[in-house]
């Protein structure tokens, strides 16, 4: 079984987790990078966030990832912007054909759980088999590793 980890973060939550898992995995790490990069003023990056996801908006990306195809799993990262995946992440999914893949989310979020996200991934990756998916509070905390193994083992995807 191959792995692909991968992930959108803003404010780092996201990268930490996601170096976590590939850590406790093996897999293989791709950051998800908007063509044109959110602003660092955080306030500005919201009202952006807040905009696009209401709009459905699909940003262009940076890079696509080499050789899709070859993966079995996708271990996903999103940060919850305003209870629904990362434009960014929307635009992967999207773009990319996942059918009989497996898709593990991972979420961070600043108090909003994992809101709608789940349902969203089914929509956007309809014949992709959704396991089950791990929610931390920013970046987890003292915890994180521990939930994020849990999670692994949760879905048979531990190394």
């Amino acid at each position: 079984m191959k792995t692909l980890i991968a992930y959108f973060s803003y404010t780092g939550h996201t990268k930490g987790i996601a170096q976590q898992v590939q850590e406790l995995t093996g897999g293989t790490l791709f950051e998800i990078r908007p063509a044109k990069s959110y602003s660092s003023d955080y306030d500005t990056t919201e009202r952006q966030g807040r905009k696009e996801t209401s709009e459905g908006y699909h940003p262009a990306l940076a890079e696509q990832v080499a050789d899709l195809d070859s993966y079995d799993t996708i271990l996903l990262g999103t940060p919850n912007w305003f209870n629904t995946v990362a434009p960014p992440i929307a635009t992967f999914l999207a773009e990319n054909n996942l059918s009989g893949k497996k898709i593990a989310l991972f979420c961070t979020n600043g108090g909003g759980g994992l809101g709608h996200i789940v349902s969203d991934i089914r929509t956007l990756s309809k014949d992709s088999e959704i396991l089950d998916s791990l929610n931390l509070y920013e970046d987890g905390g003292a915890g994180a590793k521990d939930k994020i193994s849990d999670w692994l083992k949760k879905n048979g995807l531990n190394q």
